[in-house]
């Protein structure tokens, strides 16, 4: 009986629980993701002739999709897109959102104008 309980018990212990991802927020009027990292859009993403995401490979790198959980839903002005890896993305207005690997801390502004196409995200 003991060991059936300790076995219980390990498997209970073994289950992953999922961390509760919010939706982004406005914070100090710019959009933020739940750490209060700076989201931003991308101009050239209007012109992607699929409509999806015109940053790929190293600009992926540089400027990772503002990613969305499985459970994650949208709701108002707030939608999900697909990546070009099958996961969704946190989108305002229609517009894709992405973090830059440069900001280091909450409130980090460091990708505002980049080559000019890079803007910050607001509501």
């Amino acid at each position: 009986m003991i060991k059936s309980l300790a076995c219980v018990a390990a498997v209970a212990c073994a289950i992953p629980v999922a961390a509760m991802a919010e939706q982004p927020k406005t914070a100090n009027g710019m959009l933020v993701d739940e750490d209060g990292m700076t989201l931003y859009t991308f101009d050239a993403d209007a012109k992607a002739a699929d409509g999806g995401s015109a940053c790929k490979d190293q600009c992926a790198t540089i400027w990772p999709a503002a990613k969305a959980d499985d459970y994650d839903k949208a709701s108002g002005n707030w939608t999900l897109v697909k990546t070009a890896d099958g996961k969704q993305q946190w989108a305002y207005q229609g517009h894709r959102l992405y973090r830059f690997s440069k900001d280091s801390k909450p409130g980090d502004k460091n990708g505002d104008g980049v080559k000019g196409v890079w803007h910050i995200a607001k509501p």
